[in-house]
């Protein structure tokens, strides 16, 4: 008994001094998931306290008026003439990449061009813009 007991105790140090001198592919991927797991439910048993101030409660208030004017003014580019030279600029590149055969190119100024044209309506239909129509 006391010598399988000893057989054990080396093979598993052999085994662990293995792996920390040449670990192969699966242990190391086994170690990075096992490291994530912990590090998941480390973070997540933790409460977070970033905005809770001396009573307990919330006191910040959150005030997107500067964000929303940027975006509404970077929307207001786009559907304007920059909007209509960037879409014809794609366009043009476009016809051009794929008369030399690059259609990889040409698909990705198709996208642009086809974007620059309907960006707001792509805001409007994924993102909340209560507060970004001007």
């Amino acid at each position: 008994m006391k010598l399988k007991v000893k057989q054990t105790i080396n093979s598993a140090g052999s085994y662990l001094q293995a792996m920390v001198q040449s670990p192969t592919h699966s242990q190391v991927r086994s170690l990075l998931f096992v490291f994530g797991v912990l590090l998941l439910v480390g973070g997540l048993s933790f409460e977070s306290y970033a905005q809770l101030g001396q009573t307990g409660e919330l006191e910040t208030t959150y005030n997107d008026a500067r964000i929303t004017n940027v975006i509404n003014a970077i929307l207001t580019y786009i559907e304007g003439s920059f909007g209509a030279l960037i879409m014809i600029a794609a366009g043009l590149m476009a016809i051009i990449s794929s008369a030399m055969g690059q259609y990889k190119a040409a698909l990705g100024l198709l996208v642009v061009a086809v974007g620059a044209f309907i960006l707001r309506s792509l805001v409007a239909t994924f993102f909340n813009d209560a507060n970004i129509q001007g």
